[in-house]
């Protein structure tokens, strides 16, 4: 709960953060066709497209993008507005640059978008002392080796796990981003506009699902110690593995295809690294025990 309040009070900070793989992916996309953007000062105030190549007298010409600025000229005793083409390089690219807009599309939708980031953020902050207070009631009736392999295991797995939130944060999201609106647009349909509760849930889910996708190894290497699979065990099973990795990058990412091997990928080599791991695991307690024999 008081996650959840510390996340409401930050509320915008927080939605900038799950909006800025949004904005990268932006800088993704190419450009339109033929557009025109109007600005007055500095201010984009909307694109269109111009039909031909030019716009009365005003000769747009055959360049992808033209920027336009609303400037005041006097002429005798008249005030006048005028169209003049913008030099300003930082400026025509931002307008030629496509954009999703987030939108909230009804009376509560705000208030939802709040809600979620605020649960989210909520379990995110509160995980930490969870996680706490869970090890003071299990980690004293576990016995000195079993609290090593523990504690050793959950800093190896918080580690993976803030990896892969961070692999799609930075570089998965922005991908998967960019192929919705391409694929959107493939389809006929427009993609200028999202609905906002819906971006946030997305992104909340795909990080958490990338997370947890990086917990692999820790899961394998303790069914490993546990004596429930073997190195040949595993190694059998990669081809399935493969399959499997596949199918979770369709259900967690977008319906494209680079996306989904994308997120294969490194779920795909953390599991080769379990594999190798548990070869090598084998191969020590073997050569431990013929040192046994010997003796």
């Amino acid at each position: 709960a008081i996650g959840m309040l510390l996340c409401l009070i930050a509320g915008n900070h927080v939605v900038g953060l799950l909006t800025y793989p949004l904005k990268k992916a932006e800088a993704l996309l190419p450009g339109p066709s033929k557009m025109v953007s109007l600005y007055v000062g500095t201010n984009l105030w909307g694109t269109f497209k111009p039909g031909t190549n030019a716009l009365g007298d005003l000769v747009v010409g055959t360049n992808q993008h033209m920027a336009l600025g609303l400037v005041t000229h006097w002429t005798g005793s008249n005030h006048l507005l005028a169209l003049e083409p913008l030099t300003n390089t930082t400026l025509v690219a931002e307008g030629a640059r496509q954009k999703v807009a987030l939108q909230n599309f009804g009376p509560v939708g705000g208030f939802w978008v709040a809600f979620q980031v605020a649960m989210y953020g909520g379990i995110l902050l509160a995980a930490p002392l969870v996680i706490y207070f869970v090890g003071q009631f299990v980690i004293p009736a576990l016995h000195r080796k079993e609290k090593y392999f523990i504690l050793r295991g959950f800093a190896i797995g918080t580690a993976l796990f803030l990896i892969g939130v961070a692999f799609c944060y930075f570089i998965l999201l922005q991908w998967a981003l960019r192929a919705s609106v391409q694929y959107s647009e493939w389809l006929g349909f427009s993609a200028g506009q999202w609905r906002a509760e819906e971006y946030i849930s997305f992104v909340c889910k795909f990080m958490l699902g990338m997370g947890l996708g990086f917990e692999m190894p820790v899961v394998v290497l303790t069914l490993v110690k546990l004596g429930l699979v073997t190195y040949r065990g595993l190694a059998s099973f990669r081809r399935y593995m493969i399959v499997i990795n596949l199918i979770l990058g369709a259900v967690l990412t977008t319906p494209e295809v680079l996306t989904q091997v994308l997120m294969a990928i490194p779920l795909q080599i953390l599991y080769e690294v379990s594999v190798w791991i548990a070869w090598y695991w084998e191969r020590k307690d073997r050569k431990k025990a013929e040192a046994a024999a010997r003796t």
